[in-house]
């Protein structure tokens, strides 16, 4: 993977070659690998190395993108010139802003180099411990294992210019049987943290608990949602309604609300892209210094995250959460954090009486995002639960549940978190027991 550097002369090559007023330049350099597996044997081992260019030229109030992933002089010099004619074509924008100055951005440690020199044979060998375990349960294991290091770099005509490698681990499994399955994750910075027994062991315990599942009737039930569940709905949160634009834009359910209590006051969420615990990212891809903002504190609605533009609206001052520029979605919330309790898993279970516990979703989709109302599936380990006791596996469910109204029933919040790898960070959050769940249909399986 090229070095900052190297970067930093591919960066000034395009600025050097653009004739906009402004320019600005996203360079994503990626190594990474991945070991699949399916019944119980690995099929496939890949290895991609990328490095992506992207140029923003602006023009007045106009601006143009274009981007390629070759790095030859004459290759960036016609992005950068197509970037310039692209903007002249556009429509003026009265809101554009100039690019960023730079300015003192934070530095926190993304990279792990266990990570990075990992080998195919390290994978494989995680891999092998979940298939055995599947095996000799007589069920099939299937899944990924992926490794990746990546260097961003954003660098404009301005001066500004921003480096920030990190490095990821990534392994997920579904363990299958006839009539069941079971699920686990793990991810890291550092890939020696990932414990693939845990995983396996977690997954096929799940599979052979869940056989035999039986029918139960839709309605609204105490639920025990897993983190893998709890960080699925709260991803659709902050799609949904954690961005200022969508405050801006009258859709988000914190509109209206913030200083109020909308949920139980046993929930905190924020987010945080300088916490060493998540998948860390200092600066946004506006080269703003990301902050930390409380969007729930003990349960009343705090804040919402911004970019330039939604900050320039309000005047007020980006919190560090802008996507490549322009975009239709506004700021976004991409490291995700919710408060641990104090419970344990037994603990969380005996509060449901009889209830449901609850894996991981599956197919979400919003139905209504000013009440943030959610349906999809639930997944790979479901079970009725009586005097704080898995009884039995049940077939799984649809859901339609508003998720805010969700958090408004909260018995009990774990102590133990799970970290969850996303497309552009991460989600750390705890199990939940929440009162009340609606469950609006039922499946075959």
């Amino acid at each position: 993977m090229l070095g900052e550097q190297e970067l930093r002369r591919v960066a000034d090559e395009v600025l050097a070659a653009s004739r906009a007023d402004e320019t600005e330049v996203l360079i994503v350099a990626q190594e990474s690998q991945l070991t699949r597996f399916a019944n119980s044997s690995i099929h496939q081992h890949v290895a991609e190395s990328n490095s992506s260019v992207r140029v923003r030229a602006l023009v007045g109030q106009r601006s143009g993108v274009a981007s390629t992933n070759d790095l030859t002089p004459a290759a960036l010099r016609t992005a950068a010139t197509r970037a310039t004619e692209i903007a002249r074509l556009q429509p003026a924008n009265p809101e554009q802003l100039p690019l960023a100055t730079p300015q003192p951005l934070p530095r926190v440690d993304a990279f792990r180099e266990a990570t990075a020199s990992c080998t195919p044979e390290v994978r494989a060998r995680a891999v092998g411990l979940i298939c055995r375990l599947a095996r000799e349960a007589g069920l099939a294991a299937s899944g990924a294992f992926s490794t990746a290091q990546q260097a961003l770099v954003l660098a404009n005509s301005r001066g500004l210019f921003a480096y920030h490698p990190s490095t990821a681990a990534n392994l997920t499994t579904v363990i299958m049987g006839s009539d069941s399955s079971g699920y686990a994750s793990r991810a890291d910075l550092d890939v020696s943290s990932i414990d693939a027994e845990g995983a396996g062991r977690e997954a096929v315990n799940k599979a052979v608990r869940s056989r035999a599942p039986r029918d139960i009737e839709p309605g609204i039930y105490p639920v025990l949602l897993e983190g893998y569940a709890v960080g699925e709905m709260l991803q659709y949160m902050a799609y949904l309604g954690f961005s200022a634009l969508a405050v801006q834009e009258g859709r988000s359910f914190l509109g209206g609300h913030l200083g109020e209590s909308i949920v139980d006051p046993a929930i905190s969420i924020w987010d945080d892209g300088l916490d060493p615990t998540g998948f860390p990212l200092p600066f946004d891809f506006e080269g703003m210094p990301k902050r930390r903002v409380d969007i729930i504190r003990w349960g009343v609605a705090a804040g919402v995250v911004y970019d330039r533009q939604t900050a320039a609206r309000e005047g007020k001052e980006s919190t560090g959460h802008g996507l490549p520029a322009p975009n239709t979605v506004g700021p976004m919330a991409l490291n995700l954090f919710m408060a641990p309790g104090q419970a344990s898993r037994e603990e969380l279970l005996r509060t449901l009486g009889r209830g449901l516990l609850v894996t991981r979703f599956h197919y979400v989709n919003p139905v209504h995002p000013l009440r943030a109302v959610l349906t999809g599936m639930t997944r790979d380990g479901t079970f009725l639960i009586e005097h704080g006791e898995a009884v039995a596996p049940v077939k799984n469910l649809r859901f339609t549940q508003g998720a805010v109204e969700a958090l408004n029933h909260v018995l009990g919040v774990g102590a133990r978190t799970v970290l969850l790898n996303t497309d552009l960070g991460g989600v750390r959050v705890p199990d939940l027991a929440l009162g009340e769940f609606n469950f609006s249909g039922r499946t075959e399986f």
